[in-house]
């Protein structure tokens, strides 16, 4: 692999784990399939005082979505909104900006002030593919630089850990035994193939059946699904431990490298 200032590294296997834009998967040439995401998300913070408890929220108002993180003394923000809306949005300026998310979510409308301006606020554009094939001779790719997921229910790190745990398990040994690797990291992306689909497929479902029709213009009310579980609380295990613990479990069964 040759670096940016010209030097190269040698080694058996790279591990592509740069992420999304990974310039490793690129300079590979694997096969990307590109799922769609019809939002993207407007990020910011907002200050608030420290409350004895921390909680996430969610504010659907006539087609306008806000997520809002408490991270103590700041929510973590998202305004959730159609793709390709985000310049239409900043033409309006940040006042505007700041009456919308605060009539949606009132709980920041205290401490909206502080974005002074769209500086202050930054754009995540909304990604959700997979490669069709994860690994080259010499590579193998792993997490988001596999496959982006969409930020609804934050699993992409979860998955990420789990292709590293899953590469360990099925590599690390035939490593220090000097054996090939290709067809390994075939069996890398086999393993690894199915929660990456189904988990997909719920963010898929997401987007389309409960915030793209959030965001329908002229809807007063929560799409009937997010209704459904907002009455039934049970329910609500089901999409958290799927989400939380992930399709297929990973646990570390690879030898330890000997310390030398």
């Amino acid at each position: 692999m040759t670096l940016a200032n010209g030097d190269e590294v040698r080694a058996r296997l790279v591990i592509a784990a740069d992420g999304r834009r990974s310039v490793l998967r690129d300079a590979a040439q694997l096969p990307c399939r590109d799922l769609g995401a019809p939002i993207d998300g407007y990020w910011f913070r907002v200050a608030k005082a420290r409350t004895p408890d921390n909680r996430t929220e969610g504010y659907i108002d006539r087609g306008q979505m806000v997520i809002a993180i408490d991270r103590g003394d700041y929510f973590q923000c998202a305004r959730v909104i159609p793709k390709g809306s985000a310049e239409a949005i900043r033409a309006k300026g940040i006042d505007r900006f700041r009456r919308d998310v605060a009539a949606v979510a009132p709980i920041l409308a205290e401490g909206i002030a502080t974005l002074a301006s769209f500086d202050d606020v930054k754009l995540l554009s909304v990604t959700l593919d997979r490669l069709t094939r994860w690994h080259a001779p010499g590579l193998l790719a792993i997490g988001d630089a596999a496959h982006a997921m969409s930020p609804v229910g934050g699993v992409g790190i979860n998955l990420a850990i789990q292709d590293a745990v899953a590469a360990a398990n099925l590599l690390a040994e035939p490593m220090q035994r000097g054996a090939r690797l290709d067809g390994l990291c075939a069996a890398v992306q086999r393993r690894r193939m199915f929660p990456v689909r189904i988990v997909q497929a719920l963010q898929h479902i997401v987007h389309v059946r409960v915030i793209g029709r959030a965001l329908r213009v002229g809807s007063p009310r929560p799409p009937l699904l997010m209704r459904f579980f907002d009455r039934v609380p049970l329910l609500r295990r089901i999409p958290a431990r799927i989400l939380g613990l992930g399709v297929r479990r990973e646990h570390i069964s690879s030898p330890r490298t000997p310390s030398r």
